[in-house]
């Protein structure tokens, strides 16, 4: 079928090729066929310990166009299948690899590469369609669709990392340079900035305020970077902007941890057609509701994943199990940064028999949090799926909201220190669940009309 594996955007120039090269020493690992994962029977404690699905060859050619390995993971699912609301034409397909530029020759040049393409993926039997079952569930799909990051949103921030590590290789020449977070994860809005990690391996450590203002000086020599500021938070990063446009990057210096978790939410993203709708419209609430910025008190976007995931993962009829539980070592928090990208490839398809609309989804998250759950007593955990004990120990004595990190285990939600603010996320939840409960109109909550229209203005 002509066009299925194209990832042509008409005037966008050929990006180098996609390859993940793992370390040439390990061998190719076979993993024996499985069964799709199901919540229909209870699972045992030692059940699904290894990754048990056999890799698929998805490119015969000698040198494949694409090495993705999101792309490649059995589990995801494919959003292009016929119907209204089956929305999957667009949405983000690869993940560009550091090695696209690394070369141990300094003035070799890369070869020529085509566009890169798009893997099959496995179809899923449902459709998106099959969860719209009411105007609220509606609602959700028509904003996910309108807002979803595109393939050329993609590919735009793809270009700059691309450009943006040939440069920094001149000064850096091992540093690779990664698109995390949102824009990686399935999880972004066309109107999502983007994440980098800079990663410099070696014996030296190197201060990541010292590599910044290297960093910040040289991109003030690049014709199409702009706006460079050093921000020296907890996790010090550099701002900047691609020149002539709002695309706003953060670039942070070997903060890994960021790479392993795009990888994990990622998966989680595609294990059910509902995860991305619903969280993308969480996401949107929040920030009209101005309960998602950490810089001021609030929730971060990452907080607020992780909050949806575990209400899902904690449901009588879960949506989603709990991967680093289920499959530990596709998600091992000390797997060399390299190899990150094949753990989710082992994961078989999860199948949930929740069959909840969209709509009785979100409203169920509000609920949850609105009355179901205690903020002083309980850490919430996706590691686990379910809620820990809140006890005294540093990490989580004196913290209004605690919400665990699944690799650093530390608390994520810890810029919410201000019980005015605590407050005020508290009260957001249960008035926006009084209000959606009585009447099921997203309008309610959320100018549903208005942030397309702004989405759609990108």
């Amino acid at each position: 079928m002509p066009g299925v594996n194209s990832f042509h955007v008409p005037g966008v120039e050929r990006l180098p090729a996609y390859e993940w090269k793992p370390p040439p020493t390990r061998p190719p690992a076979h993993y024996p066929q499985t069964p799709m994962l199901t919540n229909r029977r209870k699972r045992q404690n030692d059940e699904y310990r290894a990754p048990v699905v056999k890799r698929q060859r998805l490119d015969s050619s000698p040198h494949p166009s694409i090495g993705s390995p999101l792309n490649q993971a059995p589990h995801l699912r494919h959003f292009a299948q016929a119907g209204a609301g089956s929305s999957g034409t667009d949405f983000d397909r690869s993940y560009p690899s550091p090695y696209s530029h690394v070369s141990p020759q300094p003035h070799s040049s890369p070869r020529p590469s085509p566009h890169p393409q798009v893997p099959a993926i496995p179809e899923c039997s449902n459709s998106l369609q099959d969860y719209v079952k009411d105007k609220l569930s509606g609602q959700m799909l028509e904003m996910f669709e309108a807002c979803q990051q595109q393939s050329s949103d993609l590919i735009r921030k793809e270009k700059c990392r691309t450009q943006l590590q040939k440069d920094i290789q001149h000064v850096y020449p091992v540093a690779r340079l990664y698109l995390t977070g949102s824009s990686m994860n399935g999880l972004g809005c066309r109107s999502s900035d983007a994440d980098m990690c800079l990663v410099i391996k070696g014996n030296k450590r190197h201060d990541p305020i010292h590599v910044l203002s290297v960093l910040q000086r040289l991109f003030r020599s690049l014709p199409y970077v702009e706006r460079t500021q050093l921000i020296r938070a907890k996790v010090p990063i550099l701002r900047f902007r691609e020149k002539g446009s709002d695309l706003e990057f953060d670039l942070n210096i070997n903060n890994t941890v960021g790479i392993r978790n795009t990888f994990l939410l990622r998966s989680y993203a595609y294990a059910d057609l509902r995860i991305r709708p619903m969280i993308l419209v969480v996401k949107k609430w929040a920030q009209h509701n101005q309960i998602n910025d950490a810089s001021k008190g609030t929730l971060s976007s990452y907080t607020l994943v992780l909050m949806v995931l575990h209400y899902l993962q904690t449901l009588k009829e879960p949506v989603l199990p709990s991967l680093q539980r289920d499959f530990p070592e596709s998600f091992n928090p000390f797997m060399d940064i390299d190899m990150v990208p094949e753990g989710p490839k082992h994961v078989p398809p999860y199948s949930s028999t929740n069959q909840s609309s969209l709509g009785e989804l979100f409203l169920g998250f509000l609920k949850y949090y609105s009355t179901g759950f205690s903020w002083d007593k309980q850490v919430i955990s996706v590691r686990e799926a379910k809620t820990l004990p809140k006890n005294n120990s540093r990490e989580w004595r004196n913290k209004f909201i605690c919400v665990e990190e699944p690799f650093e285990r530390n608390n994520v939600a810890r810029a919410v220190h201000e019980k005015m603010k605590f407050e005020a996320i508290k009260t957001q939840f249960a008035e926006s669940w009084r209000i959606l409960r009585q009447r099921k109109d997203l309008n309610l909550i959320l100018p549903v009309r208005a942030i397309i229209n702004e989405e759609s203005s990108r």
